[in-house]
């Protein structure tokens, strides 16, 4: 069995009898987040995983508590009732790039933001996890813990199954193509200084998708990477994100925005010389320092001793190199209320914001979704840590569609903006393909 009676014992210790009280409650126990969510997401509605380089990995099933809203404010009212959880209780969050309910079919279940508290999740971090269950008011948790007895271990990871599959870029190559050049044109007049322009492949299987194992190599392959999967329903939105949109702990915030790409080389020396060649690129540094003078700029507001690195650094990638510069201070804002303002960051959407955004909303032929958007958890407190969804995918069933971007400046060159995405697809085609 997965859970050990000794923790099943435990937690119908402290259950007790019902409450009036909607309770958390939480237990040591020796388990792996996603051992958790593998073994019991097909038995809820809702499954969640999320994991940073940094060792801390969350993992929930079903949902006690969601909390869901749309338009401009959707992340600040997604917080607003978590300031009243019990002490203990944590939420994994999850939103959209655009503000509204994604037009698209693919995304149905999926809302613009949303924050659940799973029944039941595993928290580790240190070596350590505990066990934690949230019982609305009225139950004494016995359903929940029977469910919870008959959860088995997940079967070890094996290369995935031999299947035929169907392969089908949005927009087309030449098309992608066309519409860089046509955000270069208007880049040049003015209208933007950048804009960061997605595209989607679609891949039809002949055999369904594992999506949790997924996830599961997903984090084998890409440790330094923000793993996650969110599942609603019958869909499951997955990826390794190489950034981080912001973290809070306490008093501190941090966040180390990407921009500009390079790719890798399996020769060390090669490798080395595309790493100096993107640190002295005009063009990248260029559109890197967009990126990072517009989250200073709206941080300011929020953070004391707001400080940055003085140059950017190299963030190294299997398949892409990106320059990355940190940014610290100290705050009394919430977790949310700092992605609230952050996102869509620049390194997503574009300078200004606005226009950028107008832009996409015109030109691109393909439903972002969650795309782009964020994922990640908040606690009780107003800690939190959310990383940008990049190096994703959506799956249903046997289809997946992954997602990548590009970003677009007055040098860029279409050609080689769409080299670019196919770097940044390679590693989630490679897992479906």
């Amino acid at each position: 069995m997965l859970l050990p009676r000794s923790a099943l014992s435990a937690l119908e210790l402290r259950l007790g009898v019902p409450s009036r009280a909607f309770r958390v409650v939480t237990v040591e126990v020796d388990l792996d987040p996603l051992d958790l969510v593998r073994s019991g997401a097909s038995a809820f509605g809702f499954a969640g995983f999320f994991a940073s380089p940094e060792g801390r990995s969350i993992g929930g099933i079903g949902a006690a508590r969601r909390f869901s809203s749309a338009g401009p404010g959707r992340l600040l009212a997604v917080d607003a009732p978590t300031r009243h959880l019990p002490a203990g209780a944590t939420l994994l969050v999850g939103f959209g790039f655009g503000d509204d309910e994604p037009a698209g079919a693919e995304w149905s279940g999926f809302a613009p933001a949303a924050a659940v508290v799973p029944e039941v999740t595993v928290i580790r971090e240190g070596g350590r996890s505990h066990l934690v269950v949230a019982v609305p008011p009225g139950s004494d948790g016995g359903g929940l813990l029977t469910l919870l007895s008959t959860l088995e271990r997940p079967a070890s990871l094996t290369d995935a199954s031999e299947a035929d599959e169907e392969v089908e870029a949005r927009p087309a190559p030449a098309d992608y193509v066309g519409l860089v050049d046509e955000a270069v044109g208007a880049i040049r007049v003015g209208s933007f200084a950048k804009v960061v322009l997605a595209r989607s492949v679609v891949v039809r299987r002949t055999l369904p998708i594992d999506a949790f194992a997924v996830v599961a190599r997903l984090r084998a392959a890409h440790p330094s990477s923000w793993v996650f999967g969110w599942q609603e329903g019958e869909a499951v939105f997955v990826g390794a994100s190489p950034e981080l949109l912001v973290a809070r702990r306490g008093e501190h915030v941090h966040l180390s925005p990407l921009a500009g790409s390079a790719p890798r080389s399996a020769d060390p020396e090669q490798d080395r010389r595309l790493g100096e060649a993107l640190l002295a690129s005009a063009k990248d540094r260029s559109e890197h320092e967009l990126v990072i003078t517009d989250a200073m700029h709206r941080l300011a507001p929020l953070v004391a001793g707001l400080h940055r690195s003085p140059t950017p650094q190299l963030h190294r990638f299997p398949s892409v190199q990106h320059l990355a510069t940190p940014i610290s201070g100290t705050t009394a804002a919430r977790a949310l209320e700092l992605a609230a303002v952050l996102h869509p960051t620049a390194a997503v959407g574009g300078v200004p914001r606005a226009e950028a955004q107008r832009f996409i909303a015109r030109a691109e032929t393909i439903e972002r979704g969650w795309y782009a958007g964020g994922i990640g958890w908040v606690d009780d407190t107003g800690d939190g840590e959310f990383a940008i969804a990049l190096r994703c995918a959506l799956l249903r069933g046997d289809t997946a569609v992954a997602y990548a971007g590009s970003g677009i400046v007055a040098d860029s060159q279409p050609a080689a903006e769409l080299e670019e995405t196919r770097l940044k697809l390679r590693p989630m085609l490679d897992l479906l393909t």
